[in-house]
């Protein structure tokens, strides 16, 4: 096992680096609307794509050119209290959570960021990572324009400074300003903007990181099922929503409207959402939507491209069935990202769904690091192990991903010495072999397993009886078997992580 443990010494695997949350009260100004609190509950709704900063920033709308703001490091429950909210409270706003992209973890890097422009003032927030952000930055100071932080979103928020090179005879043209930074760098980001009394939500070309909105309902009425799980909706529009993901807007009373398309401006007043326009890609390229966000980075109740993540992990399982099938007693998961994958296997596999694994889910960031003993034992302090429901039976185990293979391998040595008879473990992503560099921390070629150990023998390092990935094609298979006319080149995916074909060339 000396092998295995010099590879994954250190923990660590894919995060996702952030999530972003935008409000619009509807009607008359001043509302009685919440926005603050509205926009701290929208992100709460996303503390999964981001958990070491978060920031609010409100507005009255464009009479008043003073915003209110406040930021902080950690949790958002943790930053927000009510004693907060109550001095960020606006008619519209912007919020952010962060996992660090580009730029140090520290308060200075967190968003929104907000800058003076001879409009008056805009702030913005972004989910992704520029792959030009490099030449960006030296095209901004070279305008004599200095940058405070790291962050590759402190450069689009400058960019948006640039008066269009037609000029603005009548007044500010936002929409060619964002164009502009369109035209600039074609990913990765989605992206919040509060300016005057208007948002805009926009992503990229190639739509490769999420983005969608919701209409915020006063009286909601959930009563009968209407498509994409969302119940019907009665009573008035008290105000609109944009998201990373659509997993947020329950909670808040809010139902989901629709995506922001890929190369989509989208502006959002108290009157409601227009279309503004499309970018278009180059050369008749398809999207390039994350395909990782249906792996793992998405929650499972979020709809993305017309459905729901959970019933594409299900597909991930059902395909991965088909690709390995196996003897075996149960089924089982990691949990739990790779649970509805598990269901899906054991439907297609005919082997019952058993659970094996018991997840302390009180352990966090802060928990104490382990002595020698614990760590050795890796994720003692992670599972318990359900013996009774496995001892002497043969266990099919699945993984939603395995990036440096620290978490599964202790876990297979948990199952064999609670009483597994063999533990065969089946990945429901393929392998990851490469580096991300639009928005995701995935770690260096040298770091990920499999550019280290072929299937065989990773699975002879982890101490499993077998291991089998799901193929790239099984699934593009399983992700796009969802997506009404797939077939078009409307829909397309980044799978650059497994194949290490890019959409777009980088440059550093």
């Amino acid at each position: 096992m000396a092998e295995l443990e010099t590879l994954v010494e250190e923990e660590g695997g894919l995060d996702e680096k952030c999530g972003v949350f935008a409000c619009v009260a509807a009607g008359d100004w001043p509302t009685q609307l919440d926005v603050g609190h509205v926009i701290c509950l929208g992100l709460v709704g996303l503390q999964h794509r981001g958990q070491e900063s978060a920031g609010i920033v409100t507005s009255r709308g464009k009479d008043d050119d003073i915003l209110a703001r406040h930021k902080g490091m950690g949790m958002v429950s943790t930053i927000f209290t009510d004693e907060t909210l109550s001095k960020i409270k606006g008619n519209l706003g912007i919020g952010h959570t962060r996992y660090s992209t580009a730029g140090f973890s520290e308060l200075n890097n967190c968003q929104p960021f907000v800058v003076d422009t001879i409009h008056g003032k805009i702030a913005v927030a972004h989910n992704g990572e520029l792959v030009n952000a490099g030449p960006l930055r030296q095209k901004v100071m070279k305008r004599g324009i200095g940058l405070s932080t790291g962050s590759d979103s402190e450069v689009i928020t400058q960019l948006l400074c640039s008066i269009p090179s037609d000029g603005e005879p009548d007044g500010p043209d936002w929409q060619a300003r964002i164009r502009n930074v369109m035209n600039e760098t074609l990913m990765s980001y989605s992206l919040v903007i509060m300016t005057g009394d208007c948002l805009y939500a926009v992503r990229d070309p190639y739509g490769n990181r999420p983005l969608c909105i919701g209409r915020l309902m006063s009286g909601v009425s959930f009563n009968s099922p209407v498509k994409n799980g969302y119940d019907s909706v009665s009573e008035d529009i008290e105000g609109w929503v944009v998201s990373s993901e659509s997993c947020s807007f329950q909670s808040l009373g809010a139902v989901y409207h629709r995506e922001v398309q890929p190369g989509e401006i989208v502006r959002v007043t108290k009157d409601g959402v227009e279309s503004v326009c499309v970018v278009p890609r180059p050369n008749q390229d398809p999207p390039a939507f994350c395909i990782f966000e249906y792996v793992y980075f998405a929650r499972a109740d979020s709809i993305m491209e017309g459905q729901m993540v959970y019933s594409v992990r299900m597909r991930c399982g059902r395909q991965l069935a088909k690709e390995a099938p196996v003897e075996a007693d149960l089924v089982s998961t990691v949990p739990e990202s790779a649970t509805p994958a598990a269901m899906g296997y054991a439907q297609q596999s005919g082997i019952p769904y058993v659970e094996v694994l018991n997840k302390n889910r009180y352990v966090g960031r802060t928990f104490i690091q382990p002595n020698t003993r614990l760590r050795q034992l890796g994720v003692a302090k992670k599972f318990g192990a359900l013996a009774e429901n496995f001892k002497g039976k043969r266990i099919v185990l699945i993984d939603d991903s395995i990036v440096r293979g620290n978490t599964i391998g202790p876990i297979v040595r948990l199952l064999f010495n609670a009483g597994a008879k063999e533990v065969h473990i089946r990945v429901a992503s393929p392998p990851v072999k490469n580096p991300c560099y639009m928005g995701i921390n995935i770690p260096t070629k040298e770091e990920l397993i499999a550019n280290r150990l072929e299937a065989t023998k990773l699975a002879e390092c982890l101490g499993a009886t077998s291991l089998v990935y799901l193929t790239v094609d099984g699934l593009t298979l399983a992700v796009r078997e969802g997506i009404e006319n797939s077939k078009d080149n409307g829909v397309g995916h980044c799978t650059a992580c497994l194949t290490g074909k890019y959409p777009v060339n980088l440059e550093w």
